[in-house]
């Protein structure tokens, strides 16, 4: 029996990552694996005021720091939230209102910079260890993350091939998604998306073992409502209007091929657990931006699921 611990969306939190690291020894798995969208959304500028002191607004709150201390501090927060803080100046603020490219360039920068920092902390972290780290960067994450989880002793990049999980399972892993309304780095047509998947499964030898590592869920299965939007962007009534986004590609090639068990993230309120046919599908969500660590642990048995659970830690 393998036993398997999968964490999925945890953009850019510190808090999430060193809990995944410590996921291993802690629920006693042999595998982790790290689903799509590691990396997080914004720069928050912390704006020098002279001396020691800054004006920092995080969630539409302003803080004023005045020491040292207060400086680390409302950095380790602004990490917990999957934020990047940038240190800078009143003149160099006025002068990336005008320099939109400038401004992404610094969002690349502070991005890379923690992704490097996180494959640098699991290669000492588990350094010593038969841990394995699987991870296949997702929709949100910029291209250039790749090379940096390549460069890593301990995490695999694993997107768009086959893994042997043991000796009776094999993985396959993907972090595309199917068309959003916000164009993102990696996403493409369904029929593209079928043909990413079939090329994966072609490989496999017994798909009906396998795992699917794919990032998107399958379309209609519960574990992709999303809040239904308007032209602008706007959630429907609220939010309370849900609808389902997942992927119609890959709900073709379960029915079809069955695999045992499925691992899905995308949808950070869809966390939960569903079955297409023989296959268990599960979404265990995301709460990156409260420091929790979602995630489901599966236990694999030769042809068949012993158990499996979902987590909050």
């Amino acid at each position: 029996m393998t036993k398997i611990f999968f964490a999925t969306d945890i953009h850019g939190s510190d808090i999430c990552w060193n809990k995944f690291l410590n996921a291993g020894k802690f629920y006693g798995v042999d595998v982790l694996i790290l689903g799509g969208d590691m990396t997080g959304k914004a720069v928050v500028p912390f704006i020098h005021q002279g001396g020691n002191n800054y004006k920092v607004t995080l969630l539409e709150q302003e803080f004023s720091i005045t020491n040292e201390d207060e400086l680390t501090d409302m950095k380790k927060r602004v990490r917990s939230r999957g934020y990047y803080p940038y240190l800078t100046t009143p003149d160099e603020i006025a002068e990336l209102e005008k320099d939109r490219e400038r401004v992404h360039r610094i969002f690349v920068q502070e991005v890379l910079k923690v992704v490097q920092q996180w494959m640098d902390l699991a290669d000492k972290k588990l350094d010593g260890t038969d841990m394995k780290v699987y991870c296949s960067p997702g929709n949100d994450d910029m291209d250039e993350v790749d090379e940096i989880v390549r460069s890593s002793r301990r995490v695999l990049l694993v997107e768009g091939l086959v893994t042997p999980l043991d000796s009776h399972h094999e993985m396959i892993a993907s972090g595309w998604s199917n068309r959003t309304p916000w164009d993102t780095h990696r996403e493409e047509d369904e029929d593209q998306l079928k043909v990413r998947y079939e090329a994966m499964i072609s490989k496999l030898k017994d798909p009906r073992n396998a795992v699917f590592n794919i990032h998107v869920p399958p379309y209609k299965s519960g574990l992709d409502e999303a809040p239904e939007l308007d032209k602008d962007l706007r959630p429907v009534l609220a939010g309370q209007a849900l609808k389902p986004v997942g992927s119609t590609a890959l709900r073709e090639v379960i029915e079809k091929y069955q695999p045992l068990l499925s691992l899905h993230g995308h949808i950070h309120e869809g966390r939960g657990a569903t079955r297409i046919g023989r296959t268990l599908c599960i979404n265990p969500g995301s709460m990156y931006e409260q420091g929790a660590l979602l995630g489901a642990i599966v236990a694999l048995g030769k042809n068949k699921i012993e158990n499996y659970v979902l987590t909050t830690g």
